[in-house]
């Protein structure tokens, strides 16, 4: 089946079917990550552009790889060491990249809307690693990935997403697909760090903790986003651990088996202790690696794929 979409912009434009196409993309490509020789000639002659003007480990890494184990030639721009610095505008910026052809530009932006300003404007395919408090699409197509995998199943599963809900991207995209694939969503987080409304997306809110978790099969930490805050939304990081964090403790409310998960990075101690993190229910690496997998999976589909080579 081939693939409709150009862009890849945000979890909500995307159909059930269109996820699952990615899902089942994604697993196909994963052996290849476990190979002696990790790289099949798929996006040979492709050419890829990683535009970062945030920071970022995880993304641009595994985007990187995804594109290297592709055979694509991947070029990794970020705004430090762009033209942005002297003034530059994002769009010119882009379309200075655009003439030299580029096939897929993967880009992250502190603007919300800013991948989207450039796919009404540029030829080439845009992949949104993250646009402000936005969408991070690739990160909830991963989660969704590592839970169908470690789960069998998404459809029906309670999911506890805790944190700051107000500053993160990741929770909007995966509201979106979670909803999308069957499953139940519930947030949790202090009244400061909750934006009204949020459950019209399709979830049910708690200010409880250990509302949220009890019988939870997924529990997703978000960490604080101190550098999207206009100004301080909780009187100490050591409160906020206190009545927020995730711990040994309020972990057993939850399923027996249930996964706990991180998008990164962990601020250890204040969202989620060390024990937790480093326990037997984590599969916070396995997320990471799973990215990668979900990650050559857009940059294929996203170049007309249909089906994988080995």
């Amino acid at each position: 089946m081939s693939f409709a979409q150009k862009h890849i912009l945000g979890i909500d434009h995307l159909s059930r079917e269109e996820i699952i196409q990615i899902l089942d993309t994604a697993d196909s490509f994963k052996e290849i990550n476990t190979r002696a020789i990790k790289k099949v000639p798929t996006l040979r002659g492709k050419t890829i552009v990683n535009l970062f003007f945030e920071a970022s480990t995880r993304t641009r890494t595994s985007f990187e790889i995804a594109g290297k184990r592709l055979s694509a030639d991947t070029i990794n721009i970020s705004a430090s060491s762009s033209s942005v610095v002297k003034g530059e505008t994002l769009e010119d910026t882009a379309r200075n990249i655009e003439a030299m052809h580029p096939d897929i530009i993967v880009m992250r932006h502190g603007a919300s809307g800013a991948p989207h300003y450039l796919a009404d404007r540029l030829d080439c395919s845009i992949i949104n690693a993250g646009d402000g408090a936005h969408e991070h699409p690739s990160q909830a197509l991963l989660d969704a990935f590592t839970i169908r995998e470690k789960l069998g199943r998404i459809e029906g599963l309670n999911v506890a997403i805790i944190g700051d809900l107000t500053h993160s991207r990741v929770v909007r995209s995966n509201l979106y697909l979670l909803n999308k694939l069957g499953a139940k969503v519930r947030l949790a987080g202090p009244g400061t760090m909750i934006p009204p409304g949020i459950e019209k997306l399709g979830a049910t809110v708690y200010h409880d903790i250990n509302q949220a978790i009890e019988g939870a099969d997924v529990v997703m930490m978000l960490r604080i986003q101190l550098e999207r805050q206009g100004k301080t939304l909780l009187p100490t990081l050591r409160e906020y651990s206190r009545f927020y964090g995730l711990n040994p403790n309020n972990l057993k409310l939850a399923q027996e088996n249930a996964l706990v998960m991180h998008p990164g990075p962990m601020n250890r101690g204040v969202e989620i202790s060390s024990s937790v993190a480093d326990g037997p229910q984590n599969v916070i690496l396995d997320q990471v690696e799973n990215g990668v997998a979900v990650r050559m999976a857009l940059l294929y589909l996203v170049s007309g794929g249909e089906e994988t080579e080995g």
